[in-house]
């Protein structure tokens, strides 16, 4: 069942994504060699509770952090640790707040230092598609014109879109319906209509979309090792088109 947003239903969600947002910010200027994402993590709660929001990650189906901090081959639900970033990384944040009823999520992947021109290569195809993808939640668009503008683009400069992980519905809860997956049939699925908030995140893989979970039962990597990026929105579709919440200003 998707719920469509209420108007003021719709200014808490951008609330909420706001401080998202605003927290991402802050920590991608603190993304540096030398620095550990257990850092990073500590730095995020701390900002969200200042706020007066809950890190909505942290406890979830028994997620012990805050930030979801994911290196290189790690595709999603990195754990944050006592790992130090080095020159040339990738890392991808994915944050989420629940704040005065309703929850945010957003996601970057973030160079650390001078990364090599493919890594770079790879986060530019990956944001580039997120706002592919968003450019499609039109009212009366279906989801898989989503979908399938996200695979044709990751697609196309030779990359691969994870299929084993979805964006998703988000207001109330962290996850509601519908799932979104990053890869489809143009025309295909529900109609989009005013009012669905959706958390539209690709994952894209330098390599095969195939990923397995490691033993803590957390995190992903890609099967092959290769490098992989996340970015993440939260928008409200609306007669005049997508309006993304989580927007960094």
């Amino acid at each position: 069942m998707i719920i469509l947003k209420r108007p003021e239903e719709i200014e808490k969600l951008r609330e909420s994504n706001a401080i998202v947002a605003e927290i991402l910010k802050e920590l991608r200027q603190k993304v540096k060699p030398g620095v550990t994402t257990e850092e990073l993590d500590n730095l995020a709660e701390e900002m969200s509770r200042k706020k007066g929001g809950v890190p909505a990650f942290k406890g979830y189906k028994g997620f012990p952090y805050s930030l979801c901090a994911s290196v290189n081959s790690e595709v999603v639900h990195g754990m944050p640790s006592d790992r130090v970033l080095v020159e040339g990384d990738i890392v991808s944040l994915d944050f989420g707040v629940f704040y005065q009823g309703y929850y945010g999520d957003a996601a970057i992947t973030v160079p650390v230092g001078r990364v090599s021109e493919k890594a770079s290569r790879l986060l530019q195809v990956t944001e580039a598609c997120l706002y592919k993808g968003i450019e499609q939640a039109q009212a009366g668009n279906r989801l898989g014109d989503i979908s399938a503008a996200v695979q044709h683009h990751v697609e196309a400069a030779g990359y691969s879109v994870v299929r084993d992980f979805v964006g998703h519905g988000i207001g109330r809860n962290l996850h509601e319906e519908p799932q979104i997956p990053n890869y489809g049939v143009k025309g295909r699925g529900i109609e989009l209509k005013p009012g669905m908030v959706l958390a539209i995140e690709p994952m894209v893989n330098e390599g095969t979309y195939k990923v397995r979970v490691l033993d803590d039962g957390w995190t992903v990597t890609t099967e092959d090792g290769k490098l992989s990026a996340h970015f993440e929105h939260s928008i409200v579709i609306t007669q005049n088109g997508p309006d993304i919440l989580s927007k960094m200003h």
